[in-house]
């Protein structure tokens, strides 16, 4: 299994310093400025550069760890993949990514329209070399109390079999900056574990996975279920953006249709509402469990920087899991780790012919 090299495990920069754009999602400066200052409260060493409209953010007050980086232009929630990247050249967004390719922040959040955040980053950032299109990977808890990592979540809606292979090398990467874990188990998505079963593209990615699993590139487990990456069975769990993304949105739904059948039924009559007092403690235990704030946070992967998506209806306490995440990743040297893994697998990376184009107008997540 591929183990850290000497880059990765050089010492990550003393100071971190994260680009935040603070006028994207639903509420803009008014969650990420609170969310922003928390985040320097827990983190005496790390810095941010707060991107966005100078007026709007003057209510974050001075202190000594941030600075305002002006933008006069916002993108909307709604606005087309091809109004931000070429119209809105000033936008907070575009501004925040920018700041990682200068060199000025180790990595960038933002809570806005996911499929200007891809274009955007990707028109700036560009690919790792042997990598063909970035993967969103976020994490999804599963009953073991931890979370499965999951990708691609909605950025390529058709893939074929090798796309698939270079999701799995990038997942491993990052779950290993992030937990630390050097070998971290892949799954791949599939209609039964059998390995008959699904479409020639993922027969032909689970031979592509297993013969990178025999070179020791990654831990392959095999072929999993959905309901596998709520048992955590794996790590990691592989699947196109079509399919990751209607599992995510089915998810959130049960969720809330499981949140909603327990309010109506503590509610019926006034033995209900008892039995609910004396079953606090569990339902707030439950709801901790469940509670999607804490998961927030989805990498862009595949690129030559660090970009971190969250959820446009995050609010301060999501926002500052979504930070958390993206400066964690970035004091682990994600980048190199996924660098040096992409540099070990580049044998079973290189096509056979040439790629399907990639889907510019991403799924909005």
């Amino acid at each position: 299994m591929v183990t850290s090299s000497s880059s990765e495990s050089s010492a990550a920069p003393a100071a971190i310093t994260l680009a935040v754009d603070c006028m994207g999602g639903d509420h803009g400066p008014r969650v990420t400025l609170a969310a922003c200052r928390a985040f320097l409260d827990r983190h005496a060493e790390a810095s941010l550069l707060l991107v966005g409209a100078p007026a709007a953010l003057a209510a974050f007050g001075e202190h000594p760890r941030a600075r305002i980086v002006a933008a006069s232009e916002v993108v909307g929630m709604d606005d087309p993949v091809e109004i931000a990247l070429r119209k809105k050249k000033d936008s907070s967004m575009r501004i925040a990514i920018q700041q990682v390719k200068d060199g000025a922040a180790q990595a960038a959040i933002s809570a806005g329209n996911t499929g200007a955040l891809m274009a955007i980053a990707r028109y700036l950032l560009k690919t790792l070399d042997g990598i063909d299109r970035p993967a969103i990977a976020p994490q999804l808890p599963n009953i073991k109390g931890g979370a499965t990592t999951v990708l691609d979540l909605g950025a390529n809606v058709d893939c074929d079999a090798e796309d698939l292979l270079q999701f799995a090398v990038l997942g491993s990467a990052l779950v290993s900056a992030l937990t630390g874990n050097e070998s971290p188990s892949v799954g791949l998505l599939n209609v039964g574990e059998e390995a008959i079963k699904g479409s020639e593209t993922i027969k032909k990615a689970s031979q592509l996975l297993r013969t990178a699993a025999n070179s020791k590139d990654l831990n392959f487990y095999g072929n999993v279920e959905g309901n596998d990456i709520f048992k955590g069975t794996t790590d990691i769990v592989v699947c196109d953006g079509f399919v990751g993304n209607v599992a995510l949105k089915a998810s959130e739904g049960v969720a809330s249709m499981i949140g909603e059948f327990i309010r109506v039924e503590f509610s019926r009559s006034i033995f209900t509402k008892a039995a609910a007092i004396v079953a606090y403690p569990v339902l707030k235990a439950f709801k901790n469990r469940l509670d999607h704030r804490r998961y927030n946070g989805a990498a862009l992967l595949g690129l030559r920087g660090l970009v971190f998506k969250s959820h446009g209806s995050a609010d301060e306490v999501a926002f500052g899991h979504a930070l958390d995440r993206a400066y964690d990743a970035a004091r682990n040297n994600l980048l190199d780790r996924v660098r040096a893994r992409i540099a070990h697998a580049a044998p079973l990376l290189a096509r056979q012919e040439p790629a399907v184009p990639a889907d510019a107008t991403a799924l909005h997540a």
